[in-house]
């Protein structure tokens, strides 16, 4: 069954507010921007530690909407909780869609260590980064592969889940409240599957 968005929702929600976009040179990352555009933000954070992919996506964007929308391409690595803060506070971001990860699965099978550090740590170190800041909402970008895994990037990623989950937890939020300044947050998370012409999947 197919099930209608409510684009009324969404812009009502996301019009002229500004957002990170982890990972945002990758194919899921650049395409959730693409479809951000609609709704027209007033500031994307474009964060990716690939140079090529990075330049990419922010020439194209720059070329077609930089009149109406401000895009800021940063070089860095998701993992870096100074750099997220940093980055939270200085553009005041709203939302944060964490896209970023590694995510070939033969590939992560043969640099495991790299791979958890990656997936788990950056989404520890922005949900923690969120908590000092006016971040509203943050969506980790997960996969079907967390669905009882069998190999390392699908447990990385189920880990990062439960990290996103336990931020979510009631009783963590009231024992972290001190840092969350009455502002509430929501964390939250999406698995895609398969998705058509994406690095690294069909």
């Amino acid at each position: 069954k197919t099930v209608a968005i409510k684009k009324s929702m969404i812009s009502e929600s996301f019009y002229r507010k500004n957002f990170l976009i982890t990972g945002a040179g990758g194919s899921i990352g650049s395409e959730i921007i693409r479809q951000l555009i609609e709704y027209k933000p007033n500031i994307v954070v474009l964060l990716d530690n690939n140079e090529p992919s990075l330049y990419k996506i922010n020439n194209e964007l720059t070329q077609q909407f930089h009149e109406v929308i401000n895009f800021f391409p940063l070089l860095g690595d998701a993992c870096d909780k100074n750099l997220i803060l940093n980055i939270l506070k200085k553009y005041n971001v709203d939302y944060i869609f964490h896209a970023a990860a590694y995510k070939h699965v033969p590939l992560v099978e043969k640099n495991k260590l790299q791979g958890i550090y990656n997936n788990v740590f950056s989404t520890l170190n922005i949900c923690k980064a969120s908590l000092e800041s006016n971040v509203k909402k943050i969506i980790l970008i997960s996969t079907d592969k967390a669905v009882r895994p069998t190999n390392v990037m699908g447990a990385s990623k189920r880990l990062a889940e439960l990290i996103i989950q336990a931020f979510e937890n009631r009783s963590y939020k009231s024992e972290m409240s001190h840092l969350m300044k009455n502002n509430h947050k929501c964390f939250t998370l999406v698995r895609f599957g398969n998705v058509l012409g994406s690095s690294g999947s069909v």
